[in-house]
């Protein structure tokens, strides 16, 4: 009880409920704070990001405190290159997306993800009869 005489039982409840339907209250703050980091970068960084932001939307992890960790690295990460004056093709390299699946072969969905394509692609070769113990991995 409060000193007002309210429970604080019922509103325990509720934030409970409330973050069932809607997702982690936490996981949506930091999720506003990483979008005011981006927002500050400048322009061509913001676009650079924002790029990759779709990418992972379709191609990373979905939700969680796994995707929120890889977006604030990924901030991070910007902002290090805009102070440093890095240029967006140096931070990229030639082929944008073998940096972000290197970059998210760094968490665990990433991981998860390099070891079903390895397990997709064995299981091809074996089908099709090729010999999989010389096979190379496929990215």
């Amino acid at each position: 009880m409060t000193m007002t005489g309210e429970s604080t039982e019922p509103k325990s409840r509720y934030l409970q409920y409330l973050e069932v339907v809607t997702g982690s209250l936490e996981e949506k703050k930091r999720y506003r704070q990483y979008k005011a980091r981006i927002k500050r970068l400048p322009e061509n960084y913001r676009t650079a990001v924002e790029a990759l932001e779709r990418y992972l939307m379709h191609f990373g992890p979905g939700d969680g405190a796994g995707a929120m960790t890889m977006y604030e690295d990924l901030a991070e990460l910007f902002e290090q290159s805009a102070a440093d004056g890095t240029p967006i093709r140096d931070v990229f390299g030639e082929d944008p997306i073998e940096f972000v699946e290197a970059f998210m072969a760094n968490y665990p969905l990433g991981q998860y993800r390099t070891r079903e394509r390895d397990r997709f692609t064995g299981a091809i070769a074996r089908a099709a009869g090729e010999d999989t113990a010389t096979s190379t991995r496929h990215a």
